[in-house]
């Protein structure tokens, strides 16, 4: 294969759905650009017949493309490193599978790097998905914001351009886990943002729920995830809400009601306690994810593992 200069790295989770549809958009869309590209398809251990449609492809046009699969099921996240360890374009493009930001758009995205930036992100217009998913996106980035200064309008936007040195200096990178995203945004000189359309989903169901949301922004702030003490930290959440709510109505009823008088209308021993165990839950919970973070790190696992690359040989 010629080297290419745009490599799209694409991971694909059970999308045995929309992989034609993407196959009809995505090579044509391709090929207009006029440039030599590649398509690297990540399988991240898809139980349908994905591995199968991404092999008939491959025989279809193996002068580019190329097909990564795992032996497992390790993330979206870190399919994409698998994507960046093969890649050789010197631009790179991640999309995802299914189709909601539509490969037209990747033209748009190189457009903007002519321009001089190293990395640009993308900001979804006119989302399609349900009011929940818009509500808690824009809640969570405003929260990743603050806590971490990285600035990212959409953070669940998988339409992205990289420069070849950014995908380098990520996968120098060996954090067990990793955001790809942020840490492109941190190495990046001259990043930007651009708004790209936003399509619903031809096929399937997302695979992110409201849980996986959170999960996803647990590992964005602290850089590591461990589910267990993630649910701690929830709990210790959720017990110090309760508390406050106890804690007014009952602050309301002796106000009102005149049931006491004095100090006792301000002050309940029982619920404040109740309302500190839950913050030194949530607190150790917290702690908790930067110890695990150092536990999975002195490992040493690999964090992947591919089973085959599909690829065309000289």
């Amino acid at each position: 294969m010629a080297k290419p200069r745009v490599s799209v790295v694409i991971p694909v989770y059970n999308e045995e759905a929309v992989l034609p549809a993407l196959f009809a958009r995505l090579y044509p869309a391709l090929d207009a650009l006029g440039t030599p590209y590649e398509i690297v398809f990540v399988n991240d251990g898809s139980s349908d017949k994905s591995a199968a449609l991404l092999r008939e492809q491959f025989q279809k046009r193996p002068d580019v493309t190329r097909v990564v699969l795992f032996n497992g099921n390790f993330g979206q996240h870190m399919a994409i490193m698998a994507g960046f360890e093969q890649v050789r374009g010197e631009r790179v493009v991640t999309l995802d599978a299914d189709l909601q930001n539509p490969p037209e758009e990747i033209g748009n995205l190189l457009a903007k790097m002519d321009e001089g930036h190293d990395y640009v992100g993308s900001i979804r217009r006119m989302r399609q998905d349900v009011a929940w998913r818009r509500w808690a996106s824009k809640a969570m980035n405003r929260l990743r914001e603050r806590l971490t200064h990285i600035h990212m309008t959409d953070q669940g936007c998988m339409l992205r351009a990289y420069d070849r040195a950014i995908v380098d200096a990520i996968r120098s990178s060996r954090e067990v886990s990793t955001y790809i995203p942020a840490l492109a945004y941190s190495f990046s000189r001259n990043p930007t943002e651009i708004e790209v359309a936003h399509e619903e989903r031809h096929a399937g169901e997302s695979k992110y729920s409201l849980y996986r949301l959170i999960r996803l922004n647990f590992d964005l702030v602290t850089g590591f995830s461990v589910v267990p003490l993630q649910l701690f930290s929830l709990f210790g959440i959720l017990v110090s809400i309760l508390s406050v709510i106890v804690y007014v109505v009952v602050i309301v009823k002796r106000v009102v009601l005149g049931e006491s008088y004095g100090l006792e209308v301000i002050w309940d021993r029982d619920i404040l306690e109740f309302f500190l165990i839950g913050v030194q839950l949530f607190g150790l919970g917290l702690i908790g994810e930067y110890v695990g973070r150092i536990y999975q790190q002195v490992r040493e696992r690999p964090r992947y593992l591919i089973q085959a690359i599909l690829e065309k040989t000289e």
